[in-house]
């Protein structure tokens, strides 16, 4: 079920709506009316995939309780061995099966060998990489001792199956998130108001900004040879832009759907464009799977408090693993080592954590220095994305290849032979600004214009539902990250 059909319209509202009329008091029935949401909303896509949900679920159930239980370290480490090997073998099989099967052939037709191994047509559970993620983080903590488990299987499928984020995040942790099917929860106005306005500008990103962008996305890539250079560059542009209105969209609909139920997800994306270098940049993009690699990946490898040479090998492990997270294609793998390329000069030189603050903080504009470090860390970040949107590397680089021409220099043709490319131009542009005035704030319009008439405000949420209604694109789009 999609955020932004038809379905999803009727479905919130009818849960919402069943979910309140339980008393507060009655934790257990709430969850369970969760639960069964949960489960109807991600079934609705296909009903098969269920199974391997409710079967990782009860992996990681039965774990947490038994590595609670004993104090012998080789039983909790099998324990842990368990839920590793199932969850990531799970994940393995369904999206990395053909990739390894079709270079281990490729590797032996290079020695002349021909292997008669074949691919299966296997597909890709919707959803599959976020919720393994937040089962395996919950088994990892028990057995760290961070936290206890849960001795309420309702709790903890409620939990790994929450509705809202189940298929493309924030991937959450248990300590975060369980505790809250734990406890009373009542219905607070003001949140849920707030979880409108974050929905509503989600839906905005994703429909307005994102799908529009996606429509000349999709005919560059497909044919780059067909445009000169700047309409390539403009290419890339507003892909970087669909990805971010798709995510983050994504992310702010969960959210403010979770505030509906009295519920506080992670935020997942902090105005990643305005960042001035590419460290900052990852501390604000896809938050939760960046904690999540440096939590369970990063530091146990020894973070960067070890040698540098250790420190360089530990963050080219975190970016390809990155990239490898994304999708079976030697792209994302090179999508992640040319972010860790990126990133190595920062590491080395101490400035890596530099910039934790929000950029212009109090101020309405950038100093020169701190909009050069944006305009670079937003270029070097378009590079990287050519790489993560076409079907091969070959491709991208006859991507680039194409792109940097003379033509570069010239009008784009896709501004000439569309006018809807120039209004997602102008589109893209508001965004820029309504985000960089609320760039203080959890998402922008939570309290844009605030110092300003009640009148003003409802007036500017308006324009904003009436946008999403009006300036949505042609042909609804899929949210990119459904596939990883």
């Amino acid at each position: 079920m999609l955020f932004n059909s038809l379905e999803f319209a009727i479905f919130l509202p009818i849960v919402f709506t069943l979910y309140w009329l339980i008393p507060t008091e009655k934790i257990k029935l709430q969850n369970i009316l969760l639960l069964v949401a949960s489960y109807i909303f991600y079934g609705w896509w296909d009903y098969r995939f269920l199974s391997l949900l409710i079967f990782s679920t009860l992996v990681d159930y039965i774990v947490g309780l038994a590595l609670y239980k004993t104090n012998n370290e080789r039983k909790r480490k099998m324990l842990l061995l368990t839920s590793l090997t199932v969850n990531l073998g799970l994940l393995g099989f369904f999206k990395y099966y053909n990739f390894f099967v079709d270079n281990f052939i490729k590797a032996f037709s290079f020695f002349g060998y021909k292997l008669n191994a074949r691919t299966l047509d296997v597909i890709l559970p919707v959803g599959i990489s976020f919720y393994t993620f937040q089962t395996l983080s919950y088994s990892i903590d028990i057995y760290r001792r961070k936290m206890k488990p849960t001795k309420s299987f309702i709790d903890f499928a409620a939990f790994v199956s929450f509705f809202p984020q189940l298929v493309a995040g924030p991937i959450e942790r248990a300590s975060n998130l369980l505790p809250q099917f734990e406890k009373r929860r009542k219905f607070d106005y003001h949140k849920a108001v707030d979880g409108l306005k974050q929905i509503t500008w989600g839906l905005f990103k994703k429909m307005v900004i994102a799908d529009n962008c996606a429509v000349f996305v999709n005919k560059v890539f497909a044919a780059p040879n067909a445009y000169n250079g700047s309409s390539l560059l403009l290419g890339a542009i507003f892909f970087a832009f669909q990805i971010y209105g798709d995510f983050s969209g994504y992310s702010d609909i969960a959210i403010g759907t979770a505030k509906l139920f009295d519920f506080d997800l992670m935020r997942n994306f902090a105005y990643p464009y305005f960042s001035r270098d590419i460290a900052e940049f990852w501390r604000r993009w896809h938050i939760s799977l960046s904690t999540w690699f440096r939590d369970y990946v990063y530091i146990p490898l020894g973070g960067s408090r070890v040698s540098k040479l250790k420190a360089v090998r530990n963050t080219f492990i975190i970016f390809v693993v990155s990239g490898f997270w994304h999708g079976a294609n030697w792209t994302f793998i090179f999508w992640g080592l040319l972010n860790a390329l990126y990133f190595i000069p920062l590491l080395l030189t101490g400035r890596n954590r530099k910039n934790l603050e929000i950029v212009a903080k109090g101020r309405l504009f950038p100093s020169i220095s701190e909009l050069t470090g944006m305009v670079t860390t937003f270029l070097l970040t378009l590079f990287a994305w050519i790489f993560f949107r076409a079907q091969s590397i070959h491709e991208a680089f006859k991507y680039i290849s194409r792109m940097l021409t003379n033509s570069l220099f010239t009008v784009p043709d896709i501004l000439i032979t569309s006018r809807r490319s120039i209004l997602t131009l102008l589109l893209i542009i508001l965004l820029i600004t309504i985000e960089w005035i609320g760039r203080e704030q959890d998402y922008p319009i939570r309290d844009f214009l605030k110092r300003r008439s009640k009148i003003l405000r409802w007036m500017f949420y308006y324009v904003v539902v009436l946008s999403i209604i009006v300036l949505q694109a042609p042909q609804q789009q899929v949210f990119i990250y459904f596939q990883f």
